[in-house]
């Protein structure tokens, strides 16, 4: 392939193969029974079939090229906080959630302002604010090491900040809401970075789960 590479006009350097670990294939915690010899396998379209596009592509990305992966068909179907595409996806859809239920309460949050952002002063919101900064450094690395895999950890540890976020304070303040803007522009700045992240990795981002 490199020859072929070379004989195209191109740098053979260009061309460069990871060679991926093998994926172990399991069903409640139990290994799927396969055999070449038998004819008895399971594709990857077998798998998509079952657990869905973005389960599949999200969590084959959760391991180093080099690193072996246990998949296991029942946790990728699951809708619970140990299945890592739930656990991302349901950020995204709950701050939508939070957005419509402004809405349906007439809160006037509208209008946000620089001089918002001083209410955000709590240590969860020095720690959401911190884990957003750096998605720039996870872009940038996982693209310039070929290692997807990154974009996936930093997914999981930003809903993780923004569970323990949202666990400890309101977002909807109807007694402030100078604090109410500022944390729905927090919040909105976690759902745009949720989005764009599962975008670079090809998985949806849903409004409603």
């Amino acid at each position: 392939m490199k020859a072929a590479v070379e004989a195209s006009g191109y740098d053979r350097g260009q061309f460069d193969v990871l060679l991926v670990q093998l994926v172990n294939l399991l069903r409640g915690g139990q290994p799927v029974a396969m055999s070449t010899r038998a004819g008895e396998f399971v594709t990857l379209a077998d798998v998509v079939k079952e657990v869905g596009r973005d389960a599949a592509r999200f969590i084959f990305l959760t391991r180093h090229y080099d690193s072996p992966l246990d998949f296991d068909l029942d946790l990728a179907k699951k809708k619970t906080n140990d299945n890592p595409v739930y656990y991302v996806q349901y950020v995204h859809a709950r701050i939508s959630s939070i957005h419509r239920k402004a809405e349906a309460d007439g809160m006037d949050v509208g209008g946000f302002a620089p001089s918002d952002l001083p209410a955000l002063e709590t240590p969860e919101d020095v720690a959401l604010i911190k884990a957003l900064a750096r998605y720039p450094e996870a872009v940038e690395t996982a693209g310039a090491f070929m290692e997807p895999h990154r974009m996936t950890y930093y997914l999981v540890a930003l809903a993780a900040a923004f569970h323990t976020y949202y666990n400890r304070h309101r977002v909807l303040c109807e007694d402030d809401l100078k604090l109410t803007r500022a944390r729905l522009y927090l919040i909105s700045a976690v759902q745009k970075v949720i989005r764009n992240g599962l975008a670079l990795l090809g998985v949806s981002a849903p409004d409603s789960m």
